[in-house]
């Protein structure tokens, strides 16, 4: 009668056990929420500006860009100077020519740096982002390591009752065995 309501006892303790777990993944999943919001998104929500910025950065930065604009700047130094001779609209100093390329310079310079600012916007949201999820990362962490040390707590006081309760048969099984005269 004793060993019955020994192991109901037991069983009552694992019962509260697994509902101390069962309410910490409870509570884990009910906070369970997207911490980062994807980067993507803002893509979607650019202006005509904005992406026209983007593509200007985007080819002036390419090598189809400086071979295309090589070769225009050879063949108005190569069309002035050999195809003209004396009659070109700009002879040897090419004046217009600097101030062609200072003018596109000019403009070409802040809508790179639009560009730029933009891609820096969204790394510095992914850098937030990456933070948010190391943070979430570190809580999720202690409530694992939370569950796992609920869990040895227990499972080493059901082991402590076990051996209390094998000592405690032994002790029996040894009184009985010294009435009957065995030992």
């Amino acid at each position: 009668m004793r060993n019955k309501k020994y192991v109901l006892d037991l069983l009552k303790n694992e019962n509260e056990q697994l509902h101390k777990l069962h309410a910490i993944i409870e509570k884990a999943i009910e906070e369970e929420t997207l911490i980062t919001s994807t980067v993507a998104e803002d893509d979607e929500s650019r202006t005509t500006g904005e992406i026209l910025s983007d593509r200007v950065a985007q080819f002036g930065g390419s090598w189809k860009f400086i071979i295309i604009f090589a070769l225009g700047l050879m063949l108005w130094i190569v069309f002035n100077t050999e195809v003209m001779h004396n009659t070109s609209f700009d002879p040897y100093p090419y004046i217009l020519l600097n101030l062609i390329l200072s003018c596109i310079a000019a403009i070409q310079a802040p809508i790179i740096m639009m560009s730029q600012n933009r891609k820096e916007a969204k790394d510095r949201k992914r850098a937030v982002n990456d933070y948010m999820i190391n943070l979430k990362s570190e809580i999720e962490i202690r409530n694992l390591h939370e569950k796992v040390d609920l869990s040895i707590v227990d499972q080493y006081k059901n082991l402590c009752d076990i051996q209390q309760k094998q000592l405690q048969l032994l002790e029996e099984m040894n009184r009985k065995l010294k009435v009957m005269g065995k030992i």
